[in-house]
């Protein structure tokens, strides 16, 4: 068995590369895939083989995670918005190099273990306003932390987070290397006009 969760699972506050042997963050602000995990954990204590993806921003060019959602703010109030000075970062996978660790992982995988399927280890959230302004020909502008919640909603606590992350350890176990495009490339090379389906329906969510 596999089970999904989030690299930014370990804390937004750790300072450092989150990696593997990060424990999932408990407490009022912990990420809700900490469930995830902890039914992991526990269906491992029933003898069942299981291991645990850890994922960042993945993406192509169609969807990108939650940069999927910070696309539909921007369209929705006409300028690409960063917090502070952007340089808090948020890790990427394509979504190609995600889908062949996880089969590495049905392979060769460890019970009970963590992987990271971590290619760029953390994209400034600047230059991913940038993209996205680029692309839907809007301003972008920076907000303060306050100003971010009204402009974002429940995206605000994501985009000033900086969650860096590691897959040094997944890549040395498994094999797996990374090769795809990065997340500004593919950003850069989407077609913002079929977007808008997509980043509409987003938006409503």
């Amino acid at each position: 068995m596999i089970v999904t969760s989030g690299t930014g699972i370990a804390g937004h506050t750790l300072g450092r590369l989150a990696t593997e042997d990060d424990e999932p963050a408990i407490g009022p602000h912990a990420i809700p895939r900490v469930a995830s995990e902890e039914a992991a954990a526990a269906v491992a204590a029933r003898g069942v083989r299981v291991s645990v993806v850890r994922l960042p921003q993945v993406h192509n060019t169609f969807k990108q995670g939650l940069v999927t959602y910070a696309i539909a703010v921007a369209r929705q109030k006409g300028v690409s918005a960063y917090i502070d000075d952007g340089r808090n970062r948020w890790p990427a996978v394509h979504l190609l190099d995600a889908a062949r660790l996880y089969r590495l992982v049905l392979e060769k995988g460890y019970a009970g273990a963590r992987y990271h399927a971590v290619a760029e280890e953390g994209v400034p959230v600047r230059d991913i306003a940038d993209a996205i302004g680029r692309g839907l020909k809007v301003p972008v502008v920076s907000k303060s932390p306050k100003e971010a919640m009204e402009h974002f909603g429940w995206l605000g606590v994501f985009v000033g987070s900086d969650l860096p992350a590691s897959s040094a350890k997944t890549q040395r176990q498994l094999g797996w290397r990374p090769s795809e495009r990065g997340l500004i490339p593919d950003l850069e090379q989407m077609n913002y006009l079929e977007a808008v389906t997509v980043t509409a329906s987003a938006a409503r969510t």
